[in-house]
């Protein structure tokens, strides 16, 4: 998926025009004013796009989807590399090479998305098949952390006005508090651990 099609800008679109045009078709394909699976399904293609973009922009990195970076010559080169070659191009430039470091081989990312701590106002989450991942941006040290989903003993999100707060609790009875997510992204997380396999 491009996530600039998706939203149709083109790639390198000020920041501005990005979220009038994520404005523009959430209006269109909201599931209050457009009921139905396809709509539904197409907003949740719709707020992962956006999700990526502002994920991507915040490493400040480039690539097909960010004109002017260099790109991975070849998959394979990127598998071998360990740097995510499985993924599509605009999943990797949001991940940034930190969290790419971080993944098995193999390892599915739902979602990347940026959020804020206690630890790092500008920190980048990504749910996986298996685990949180998050990178604290802006810390000198310990930037990169690990929650497997069986580790996870619970999970919620509340909202207030346009921004929610998604709280995980550990097995370990250990706090996370992930700060400035949308709605939708926080809900899409909860959903995804939630429905973890048991083993």
């Amino acid at each position: 998926m491009d996530p600039y099609a998706v939203l149709g800008v083109r790639p390198g679109a000020a920041e501005q025009e990005i979220t009038a045009a994520y404005r523009e078709a959430a209006k269109r394909w909201h599931p209050d004013r457009s009921p139905g699976e396809d709509a539904a399904a197409r907003m949740a293609e719709i707020n992962a796009a956006y999700d990526l973009v502002r994920a991507t922009a915040q490493h400040g990195l480039q690539g097909p989807w960010n004109p002017g970076a260099p790109t991975p010559r070849t998959r394979a080169a990127t598998r071998s590399a360990g740097k995510g070659g499985w993924l599509i191009p605009p999943l990797r430039l949001a991940l940034g090479p930190e969290l790419l470091d971080t993944l098995n081989p193999d390892e599915d990312v739902k979602l990347v998305t940026p959020t804020s701590t206690w630890a790092s106002p500008r920190a980048i989450l990504a749910v996986t098949e298996r685990r949180l991942l998050w990178l604290l941006d802006d810390a000198p040290v310990a930037r990169v952390h690990s929650l497997p989903f069986r580790n996870v003993a619970e999970i919620s999100h509340k909202v207030r006005r346009k921004h929610a707060t998604l709280m995980v609790r550990t097995i370990a009875g250990r706090r996370h508090v992930f700060h400035d997510l949308r709605p939708h992204t926080a809900a899409s997380i909860e959903r995804h651990v939630q429905q973890r396999p048991l083993s």
